[in-house]
């Protein structure tokens, strides 16, 4: 009798063992999915665009400071296809994401990538930059001091770079990083966003007034026909999104469970009125872009390149794409942090660059402006008011901030801008600003 029993019981539990299996193979659930798809494409990218060891770029970027299940990845990258392919459990949810020259990685699902690539920007000439790519440090104690401190490089620091007056004036990097590391600015990609658009403004092929019902015609139905362009770069659309990292929602879905990423946004129903609420969304800026790529002829993949990222000698740029060739604007453009700090200047600089006005006269005055609906946080042109780490407004400092302790601040008083990457996940509290202010205060007239 006993042993009956017990084999019932083994018989029973194999068969549970064999469909949960059967389910992880056939339909595995949406959080391994965008666990497998977001660890594939942060090796790519950093493989494929940054020429990093894959073994590393899983252990520290991908396992170290992510969710458990994270550690139960595996990868298989496959040089010649240029392809990384994750899976967890070393079976289930495998996601693939593919290399194309020029505009970097992509996850790929259902859809079937264009043979589309980008021609990298002719090597800058030989100067100081930012004409050219060499630099001559101060050579001042003191901010050598500084930038040893790691209470403020912060833990996982990558670069730092500090413009004073229009030249680098001293720099560092963490060991296995330097000044040709291209790396990844997650959100400050919004406020490059929000430079494109500007030059399409100068050019009058979009204005601030637009509304986005061409690119998405269902919106014409119904209150989000009267959204416009301002209203999505101040994030006071109205439009229902969850920000929410480390699970399935709606920036997850769409970082990694879509083709078309601006199709999933567009989806999106408005749930509140238009400028009444502010609602930071990677959504926003995402469907921006497809926004103004539709504003383009054949070829719009190219525009980056020649409206802002030649002429400023970003040379090391790469926006990347989903599979329906839109540009991730809101979250995925590698840079090394020199170019990093030359957009930077742009802003500084108030839109011109070597005597060619970049972006329109007073538009990056407006983009600093405060969002109403922000409280004074945030500013008009995806942009931040207040200092990172949530600390309160630093004077007329903007700053551009990204996942993982990317900061970008812009100082119009101090004739300065810094810039500082690294991978600090939120948990550990990290601000830039003091860092900033103790350059500051070494660099103040």
């Amino acid at each position: 009798m006993i042993i009956k029993a017990l084999k019932i019981v083994t018989g029973t539990l194999i068969l549970g063992v064999v469909a949960i299996v059967g389910y992880l193979l056939i339909a595995p659930p949406d959080l391994l999915k965008v666990g497998t798809n977001y660890s594939a494409k942060i090796v790519c990218s950093n493989v494929f665009i940054a020429g990093r060891d894959a073994e590393e770029v899983l252990t520290v970027d991908v396992q170290a400071p992510g969710h458990p299940l994270l550690k139960q990845i595996s990868i298989d990258v496959d040089a010649e296809a240029q392809t990384v392919t994750a899976r967890i459990f070393r079976f289930f949810a495998p996601a693939t994401s593919q290399y194309r020259e020029g505009l970097g990685c992509t996850n790929v699902h259902d859809a079937t990538l264009s043979d589309a690539t980008l021609t990298a920007i002719e090597p800058l000439p030989t100067g100081i930059w930012p004409v050219g790519n060499e630099v001559q440090l101060s050579q001042d104690p003191e901010i050598a001091r500084i930038l040893a401190d790691s209470t403020l490089l912060g833990e996982g620091y990558r670069a730092v770079v500090v413009v004073r007056d229009g030249r680098i004036v001293d720099e560092t990097y963490a060991e296995g990083f330097d000044e040709n590391t291209p790396l990844l600015g997650w959100s400050m990609t919004k406020t490059v966003t929000a430079g494109l658009i500007g030059t399409l403004i100068k050019s009058g092929q979009m204005s601030l007034e637009d509304t986005l019902t061409d690119s998405y015609p269902d919106w014409a139905q119904d209150g989000r026909k009267n959204i416009t362009l301002k209203d999505m770069l101040a994030m006071s659309s109205g439009l229902q999104w969850n920000e929410e990292y480390g699970d399935v929602s709606d920036v997850t879905k769409m970082l990694y469970l879509n083709d078309d990423m601006a199709g999933f946004v567009s989806g999106r129903p408005a749930e509140s009125e238009i400028g009444a609420d502010f609602n930071y969304s990677s959504g926003t800026t995402t469907a921006l872009s497809r926004v103004w790529q539709d504003k383009l002829t054949d070829g719009n993949l190219t525009y980056p390149q020649e409206a802002l990222f030649e002429p400023l000698g970003m040379t090391s740029v790469v926006l990347e794409t989903d599979a329906a060739d839109t540009f991730v604007g809101s979250s995925y453009m590698y840079a090394t942090a020199r170019d990093w700090a030359r957009f930077g200047q742009l802003l500084l600089q108030k839109g011109e660059w070597n005597d060619q006005q970049i972006l329109p006269e007073g538009f990056t005055d407006w983009m600093f402006e405060p969002v109403a609906a922000s409280d004074g946080m945030y500013a008009k042109g995806h942009l931040w008011l207040d200092s990172p780490g949530g600390l309160p407004p630093y004077e007329d400092a903007v700053w551009l901030q990204g996942h993982d302790g990317q900061f970008i601040g812009v100082f119009p008083s101090h004739d300065m801008v810094v810039v500082r990457l690294g991978l600090t996940p939120s948990r550990h509290g990290y601000s830039s600003l003091p860092l900033a202010e103790a350059l500051i205060s070494v660099l103040q007239d």
